[in-house]
């Protein structure tokens, strides 16, 4: 696996859709993600599952931004329908999922806080 970047203080960094896309490896379960980036409590990933979305809830609140691809997101009671461009938010711990999704679903994943989510 490829190892992300990791940024140091006062430092700037850049990931490509195209990079991220490449790290990603292939896996039967669908689950097809690569960490690409690494800074203190935050870790953005990249994900396009294939098939189905087996993923489960996530200790750390999370943003997804979609970059190709539509379907729908299930969170907790709520079905959304999504298309690039779209922001989702997931409070930490909440079941969450893709379904009825095309082919190339790519989203940016960011988790970032503290395990258990932040308050508002």
């Amino acid at each position: 696996m490829t190892t992300p970047y990791r940024t140091g203080e006062g430092e700037a960094a850049r990931v490509t859709l195209d990079d991220a896309l490449q790290r990603v490896p292939e896996r039967a379960d669908g689950l097809r993600h690569a960490l690409v980036l690494e800074h203190g409590t935050m870790r953005a990933l990249m994900y396009a599952p294939r098939g189905r979305d087996p993923q489960d809830p996530h200790p750390q609140d999370e943003v997804y931004v979609v970059m190709r691809g539509s379907g729908t997101f299930v969170a907790g009671e709520r079905r959304m329908d999504f298309a690039p461009g779209d922001l989702l938010f997931v409070p930490a711990g909440m079941e969450h999922r893709f379904e009825d999704f095309s082919d190339d679903l790519a989203v940016w994943v960011v988790f970032y806080g503290v395990e258990g989510g932040e308050r508002p």
